[in-house]
């Protein structure tokens, strides 16, 4: 089930999610662990963005965060680069691995681009998203932008061989895919109390649950995450790299937050939204070292 149809459960043995609540993400941020990992990751962004170097250099560390951002998510979607390969590359057309850091690369400069829509449509902006990401790279056209069919076959990685957290997941038919982004369009659209930390978790979650297109679902996923953080405005200028963090903690780690949020149970959401904070920290970090080193004149 979804997060939505987890909130208006009656059934749950513990009766945690019974009855609904009328803001079901911000019940989600009560849960306990979740209240700490908001704080910790506000006080986190607030100490970067007050460094010294983010008055006047802001850009370079947001053009920082993108390129750190797309090597992650690209390393969890089974393309694992290195920085400077990333870094010093041009061309992503060839092979399977630089198609995927390519798709990351381009979803990162268009989610800042996306934030009005988000907020009305999200729908549209997670096929623009898969649209950015597939376009051109290999993946049939009938397929880009739009929702999975029934028996329509999914991979993260087109071309190549991902073996990643999600391929043990269950995979919603196409129908339930359907009701549940429905659900969380509706989540979104409703304006929810919710700190970003939760919104955000909560969309990556959900994303990866459905993979609702035929490829780069987890691409897709942490891009929404970004639209979300910097739509709150927690992290306006887009210097947090969550991405980054993700991938610093591992795709094992990744998979056993993941599998708490697929269980659906408050433990298991707790786990995913806080791993989910640690993962923006870590991005935190990532960037503060990059305004030292602006600062140092290193970089």
């Amino acid at each position: 089930m979804g997060v939505a149809s987890l909130l208006m459960s009656t059934t749950a043995s513990d009766g945690f999610f019974a009855p609904r609540p009328e803001d079901p993400l911000a019940t989600l941020a009560a849960l306990p662990g979740v209240p700490e990992a908001v704080d910790s990751v506000r006080r986190a962004v607030d100490r970067v963005y007050s460094h010294r170097v983010m008055r006047r250099r802001s850009n370079e560390v947001t053009s920082e965060a993108a390129l750190r951002a797309a090597r992650g998510s690209a390393a969890l979607s089974g393309a694992d680069w290195a920085l400077e390969e990333v870094r010093r590359r041009s061309d992503f057309s060839s092979g399977a691995e630089a198609r995927t850091v390519g798709a990351a690369l381009r979803l990162n400069a268009e989610a800042g681009q996306l934030l009005s829509i988000w907020v009305q449509s999200p729908l549209r902006v997670l096929a623009r998203l898969h649209l950015v990401a597939a376009g051109g790279s290999g993946v049939p056209d009938r397929t880009v932008g739009r929702p999975r069919l029934a028996d329509e076959p999914v991979v993260e990685m087109p071309g190549g061989d991902m073996a990643g957290p999600l391929i043990e997941a269950p995979l919603p038919g196409a129908d339930e895919v359907a009701g549940r982004l429905d659900g969380l369009s509706a989540l979104i659209i409703a304006a929810s109390t919710a700190p970003a930390l939760v919104t955000a978790a909560v969309v990556h979650g959900e994303l990866l649950a459905l993979r609702p297109f035929g490829s780069y679902n987890g691409l897709v996923a942490r891009a929404a995450e970004r639209v979300v953080l910097i739509g709150s405005g927690l992290d306006p200028k887009s210097v947090c790299p969550a991405e980054a963090g993700h991938a610093e903690l591992g795709r094992a780690a990744y998979a056993a937050a993941f599998d708490g949020y697929l269980s659906g149970t408050p433990g298991g959401m707790a786990a995913w939204i806080t791993h989910c904070g640690r993962a923006v920290e870590l991005g935190v970090r990532e960037s503060t070292a990059v305004c030292e080193a602006l600062q140092r004149g290193a970089a």
